[in-house]
């Protein structure tokens, strides 16, 4: 998927950037257009589903539940891998479309915990800088 900033392509691992400390605080959150894959564990920490029903109900259930309200796009039922739905414009749901920061950073799943040390290129991340993003 193309990100807003045109040099990078998240699709394209060759277009990534080397990670380095402090890259987020510049970033246009390009990481933030790839398919979001989490756990039970992930949904549970989101508040999209209750600790009770985590426990008690079956994945499949929940996936149906979280797809009929917009939530979830996709559920691996065999990994019980859920994918979070993105907007139209290719964002996560999560993700501020105007500061292009995460609106729940805090309770954030592991994959965005882990990124980039983990994903299509560890130690790689599809930078872009978010002034370029504003200028286009």
């Amino acid at each position: 998927m193309k990100s807003p900033i045109s040099i990078v392509d998240v699709d394209r691992t060759d277009t990534w950037t080397r990670y380095k400390t402090g890259m987020c605080d510049s970033c246009a959150a390009n990481c933030c257009t790839m398919p979001l894959e989490v756990k039970m564990a992930d949904l549970v920490m989101l508040n999209l589903v209750d600790a009770f029903e985590a426990e008690h109900e079956e994945p499949k259930q929940i996936a149906k539940r979280l797809s009929k309200a917009g939530l979830i796009e996709h559920f691996n039922f065999k990994n019980s891998i859920f994918t979070i739905a993105r907007k139209s414009s290719g964002d996560c749901y999560f993700l501020d479309a105007q500061s292009r920061r995460c609106t729940v950073y805090e309770l954030r799943p592991q994959t965005c915990r882990k990124h980039p040390q983990v994903g299509p290129k560890p130690g790689f991340c599809p930078y872009g800088p978010l002034a370029q993003s504003r200028r286009q």
